[in-house]
Order: C-alpha cells, then structure tokens, then sequence
C-alpha cells in the first residue's frame, strides 16, 4: 500500500461511500428508460444526492475548507485557501441513459494549486488518483502514459461531439474526468476540450501530469472556460499542430 495524505485518505472514503447512492440509483435507472417522464428527474436528484454525501463527508475532519461543486456552486468557508472541488457525476447524460460510464471526481485546491485528485468509476471499481509531486496511481498500481510516438497509432478523445478532425484516431466517451485518467493510464493518448469548466479536469489534469504527462497551463486554471490540451510527452507538439486552428 502506498503512502498516501490525510487528505487524500478523506476523499477516497467520501467518494466510496458516495458511489454507493450513485450504484444503487443507477440500477434503477434502466427501469425508467421506458417510462414516459423518463429518468432524468431522477438523475438530476442522484446527482445533489451524491454531491450532499461529499460534501458532509469531506467536511467531517476538515470543518473550514471551502467549496466549489457542479450543482451547489461556491461555498465560502472560514479557509479559503483549501477548496474541495466536486463533479458529483461526471458524464450525466451517459448515467441518464443507463451507460456505464461516469465518475466521481473530488480535487482538492490548496493556495490557488491542484495538489490531490480523485477520479472514482463506480461501476468498474476503478480508483485513480494523484498528489503534487507523489505520482498517479490506480487501485495503487502507478500510471505511467503511453509513449507512443506515430500520431496514426495513438487514440484521443474529446467531448466535441460531432467536430471531425480527420487526421486523429477519435472516441467520445462521455465523461471528461474518466478520459483523463485514461490519458494517465495510456489508454487514451490525447484529450482535448474548449470551453470545460474547473470540476469537470481539475483532478483529471493533476492525474495526467503525475503521470508524466503534459496538460496546458495548468496553474492558470480558472473555474470555466478553460481549453484543455493533455496527452503524453511523446505525441503532445504532434497533436498541438493537429488542434492549432481549433
């Protein structure tokens, strides 16, 4: 087992005992697909449940850090230096839809720096994440990015749904965080996104870069309308020049 921060420690717990509520409103999703309100009531209500959990979780040992979440937007707290930021469900409309593809996603902000992220698939049990200058890691296995160097050979991903771009191998997957940690673990080589906002990369960015890749400006992130760019080392000045008039 790896050593890992108090911090980090509170927010795996938070976002174990989170995903249990997700889970379980999950498998009743596919029970509404065929209703004709459909789920997405339901999902809208998952998602502020799931965010509530976090929320009191996080701030059982950690009373004063601030906030900042998806749906309950900015909490000012006595510390403002520490924020929690929190993407209760990252890839709503894949939950909504009963596909099993979305994440948990927990940040923490220290001084105005990403030092410890979380990005946590509940279906699949797969646990990412990272702290400033200690590495990336999987169910404690390290990740490392792919290093591969012949852009026809590597696979990206973007949220822009219908933008081609001809000369790149694509996938649109849905969720932003969980295409980030896929960067981190070299199943992805690529991603890229304009006009993100801050919970949907923030732990995602920090995964990727401990993982010894490169993400763009990522100490100038402000809460939305960041254009993300992150992939390996190895491909990163190749798929610039793919993106440079996107």
């Amino acid at each position: 087992m790896i050593s890992i921060s108090s911090n980090l420690n509170i927010m795996i717990k938070a976002a174990e005992k989170a995903s249990k509520s997700a889970i379980r409103d999950f498998g009743e999703v596919e029970k509404l697909q065929v209703s004709k309100k459909g789920p997405r009531d339901f999902v809208t209500k998952t998602d502020k449940h799931v965010e509530k959990i976090l929320i009191e979780e996080l701030s059982r040992t950690k009373k004063n850090y601030s906030f900042l979440s998806e749906e309950a937007g900015s909490i000012q707290n006595k510390d403002k230096d520490n924020i929690w930021i929190i993407d209760p469900i990252d890839g709503t409309t894949n939950f909504l839809h009963g596909i099993p593809h979305f994440a948990i996603c927990v940040a923490l902000e220290s001084k105005k720096e990403i030092i410890s992220g979380l990005i946590y698939d509940p279906i699949k049990d797969e646990m990412f994440y990272a702290e400033k200058n200690k590495g990336a890691y999987l169910n404690n296995q390290r990740l490392r990015v792919s290093n591969k160097n012949i852009i026809n050979e590597c696979l990206f991903s973007s949220n822009h749904e219908g933008v081609k771009f001809s000369s790149l191998n694509m996938r649109y997957s849905g969720s932003a965080a969980l295409d980030l940690a896929y960067v981190a673990s070299g199943r992805l080589d690529g991603f890229f996104h304009n006009k993100i906002n801050i919970w949907d990369v923030a732990a995602g960015a920090l995964l990727v870069e401990e993982a010894g890749g490169i993400v763009n400006d990522l100490d100038k992130f402000d809460q939305n309308n960041i254009d993300i760019r992150a992939s390996s080392g190895a491909i990163n000045d190749k798929m610039l020049e793919n993106l440079k008039n996107f």
